[in-house]
């Protein structure tokens, strides 16, 4: 694994690291003509002969120029402040959860106080949300980006890097590349979970963990190991998801299939902790009695389910607005620290009591 540097992000004079919007500038010296031509081309006036479209067409693909709407605005009188957020389906799975709403909520509250908005799109794959990005940049439409479920060596920080557009990561600061970063203390968090199980008398302790190469999954997985063999637990298992309800299930399955089962489990998520519930019941198994079961996320999923779920909490409501935050100064200043905000707290509840009595 190669973790790229943490680093704060800054905006050169041109509005690129690497190089600069195509200007019809560009696309004229292309074409061999004049500004002007490209300008009557483009917008499909009179005044250009048909050849010579056809010539500033091709060189304009040829260039991957798109029209600047925010100049556009601009010379209508009306400034454009808009920030995009791409993010690819494999990210979110078949959509968007409460965290991720509660985290899109956090960064629209701060950005209307400043008259702004968010451009907010579902892409198929990190391909196309790269390719969106470089529309989205190219054309004006957005001042910068947020991007999330960011993972090691991810091949979008060097692609949106390369286009010069101002980007703050939600992710640890050593998987962020050269962009600013905003994160929680989810590793403070993740040693509290298996410290409160091990005083409980819990000694064999699983981890239903996130995708393997997910920044936040390493920074909890890396946690997670150091402080069981800190306390000198038995090495409990560990087992790699998509984060969804089926990768839950399954997990789970595995585990309580064992023969030496663990007596408690910590999930990266909440939906994966309430398809436990279920699947250990489905195994003639009692949560808490036979098995403690402990979330990330705490959302309503982890008060309703019964019995009510250990979580860990946290606020991504108040984490976006602090995205926003760091963007904006970004984009005020061209400059911004990365920055860790709040640790999540873990909150017991009826899925944690101490381990089972040997027979």
């Amino acid at each position: 694994m190669r973790a790229a540097p943490a680093a704060a992000h800054r905006v050169d004079g041109e509005g690129c690291t690497m190089g600069r919007r195509v200007t019809i500038r560009d696309v004229a010296a292309r074409a061999g003509v004049s500004a002007g031509a490209v300008s009557l081309a483009l917008n499909d006036r009179p005044g250009v002969s048909a050849e010579t479209r056809s010539r500033i067409v091709e060189a304009a693909k040829e260039l991957g120029w798109s029209p600047n709407l925010a100049a556009r605005s601009l010379a209508r009188g009306a400034q454009v402040h808009t920030i995009g957020m791409a993010i690819a389906r494999d990210t979110v799975g078949t959509g968007l959860d409460s965290v991720h709403m509660a985290l899109i909520g956090g960064i629209e509250s701060v950005l209307t106080e400043r008259s702004c908005s968010l451009l907010l799109h579902i892409a198929a794959s990190r391909e196309a949300e790269v390719a969106l990005y470089r529309q989205w940049w190219q054309s004006g439409r957005v001042n910068g980006s947020v991007l999330i479920g960011v993972s090691a060596d991810d091949p979008r920080i060097e692609a949106v890097h390369h286009l010069g557009m101002p980007v703050v990561a939600v992710a640890p600061p050593e998987f962020s590349g050269p962009f600013p970063a905003v994160s929680g203390d989810d590793a403070a968090a993740t040693a509290e979970a298996v410290r409160y199980l091990a005083a409980l008398g819990h000694r064999r302790i699983a981890h239903v963990r996130g995708p393997a190469s997910l920044g936040r999954s390493i920074q909890r997985a890396q946690a997670f190991e150091a402080t069981a063999a800190e306390l000198d637990l038995a090495g409990g298992p560990a087992v790699h998801t998509d984060l969804s309800a089926h990768g839950g299930a399954r997990a789970t399955r595995a585990l309580l299939a064992a023969g030496d089962r663990p007596t408690a489990i910590l999930y990266d998520n909440d939906i994966m902790a309430v398809a436990g519930v279920a699947v250990a019941a489905e195994m003639g198994l009692r949560v808490p009695a036979d098995v403690s079961l402990v979330a990330w996320d705490d959302s309503d999923l982890c008060r309703i389910t019964w019995p009510a779920l250990s979580a860990l909490s946290h606020d991504p409501f108040a984490f976006g607005a602090e995205v926003a935050r760091c963007l904006l100064e970004l984009l005020d200043s061209g400059h911004a620290p990365s920055r860790v905000f709040g640790a999540p707290v873990l909150v017991p509840r009826g899925t944690t009591p101490p381990p089972p009595r040997p027979a």
